[in-house]
Parts: structure tokens; C-alpha cells; sequence
């Protein structure tokens, strides 16, 4: 058996590429984005009663995720990379089926527009269904996951000095937490685990449209090097 899905939505957002998104939804509450509903989803009457609810679940496509055969086992970030798990016990982007859920913060509602904030989307990711959060069905205290028991710890990060002034320009350019968005997704780690690198190389990540260079002084430290917008030609 097999399905075609049209998706509702398109999402507009702060990642212009898979690197440094948090691996998880809510790591990140300054990372915004606005998902575009599509015909015949963007009238009115398919958002009517979403104005007193606080999240939402997204149903979307990892559109950029690498294609090829289908493993049984994966390598999850969260356990360095190097352990394999089962696919299932896993919420890596390498699925059978390259579908994912996250849950986000609905900020607000303008036209066919939905406004959101915690999001791990990438730019132009395709949303396939839309449905409330309900804390008394979504919310289990009891809840058991021994491989994710905690979120991962975060690193510190700092800034030099004329990162920051750049950093803090481009946020009243840009009309967006800028400043709080590096950090926080920085300080998720956003290397691989299993890399070790000196304070001698630099990394680098587009978030809206500026360039964000950053170190590592030490193995468990960030420090913010550039924040640019490329040069155009």
C-alpha cells in the first residue's frame, strides 16, 4: 500500500540550513518562524478556534534529508554518534518514512499565517497536518525514556566583542531575538559528538540571512567570532 500526502503549509524560518538546529522542539524559544497555509487551508475558517491555544503539533516532511536504502539501526547525535539503536527508538531524520512531529509555541495568527516560536524546522520545510497540543492527553508525568531521560546539558557561550556589537545591529535590522537565538542554539553543541576540535577551527551556520563564525577555546566552551552577512557578487 502506499499513500501520496499534499502538504497544508510551507515553513518560513530562521534556519537556512540543517546545521545547528536543536535536535529537539522548545531547546530554543528564540527561534522563530511563520508557516504559510496553503489553498484551500488559508482561509479562515480552518484556523477557527486556534486563537486560545498555546502549541501546536506539526506534522512535517525532513525534506532535506539524505535519501538511500533504509537501515533498521541508526547512529543518534544524543549518544555520540557512534552507538548504534534501533530506527524506532530513535527520533534521528534517517526514517523509513522521512516524516517528523514537533510540537512549537503558537505565537499568534495573522491571515493565513501562522505565527510560531521554539521551532526545529528548517526553512521551506513542508507540513503535512496541523493539531492542538492538549496538555491532559500530551503531557504524561510519568513518562519513561532511559536513552533521553534529561535535556543535554548546555554549553556556555561567550562573545567577542565585536561579534556581539554585530550580533545586537543585525537583531534591530532583522526585528528578531538574534542575540538569544545564537546562544541558544550554540549552546546545544551543534557539532558532532564525536568531534574534538582545537580552539584553531572555526565553524560557521546561517540563521535569517547573517553568518555566524564560532570556536571552541575549549572542548566544553563557545565563543562567538563573527556575526556577517555575506558579501554579494
Amino acid at each position: 500500500m502506499s499513500w501520496q500526502f499534499d502538504p497544508v503549509g510551507i515553513i518560513h524560518s530562521c534556519f537556512a540550513e540543517k546545521f545547528a538546529i536543536p535536535r529537539q522542539p522548545l531547546l530554543a524559544p528564540a527561534a522563530t518562524a511563520s508557516l504559510e497555509l496553503l489553498p484551500p487551508y488559508n482561509q479562515p475558517e480552518a484556523l477557527e478556534g486556534l486563537e486560545g491555544v498555546s502549541h501546536l503539533w506539526l506534522i512535517f516532511v525532513f525534506h532535506a534529508a539524505a535519501s538511500g536504502p533504509q537501515h533498521l539501526r541508526v547512529r543518534p547525535p544524543r549518544l555520540g554518534g557512534n552507538q548504534r539503536i534501533g530506527v524506532f527508538a530513535s527520533r534521528a531524520t534517517h526514517r523509513p518514512n522521512p516524516i517528523g512531529q514537533s510540537v512549537v509555541r503558537l505565537e499568534g495568527i495573522e491571515q493565513n499565517r501562522l505565527l510560531l516560536s521554539g521551532v526545529d524546522l528548517l526553512d521551506g520545510t513542508p507540513v503535512l497536518d496541523i493539531k492542538p497540543y492538549v496538555p491532559y492527553a500530551d503531557c504524561i508525568e510519568d513518562a519513561v525514556n532511559p536513552l533521553a531521560p534529561i535535556p543535554p546539558p548546555a554549553l556556555p557561550v561567550s562573545w567577542s566583542d565585536a561579534a556581539l556589537a554585530q550580533a545586537q545591529a543585525h537583531q534591530t535590522r532583522l526585528g528578531q531575538p538574534l542575540v538569544a537565538l545564537i546562544e541558544q542554539c550554540l549552546s546545544q553543541d551543534p557539532k558532532p559528538a564525536y568531534q574534538q576540535p582545537g580552539p584553531e577551527r572555526e565553524y560557521g551556520v546561517t540563521l535569517w540571512d547573517v553568518n555566524v563564525r564560532w570556536h571552541y577555546p575549549q572542548p566544553d566552551r563557545i565563543r562567538v567570532l563573527e556575526v556577517s552577512q555575506p558579501q554579494r557578487s
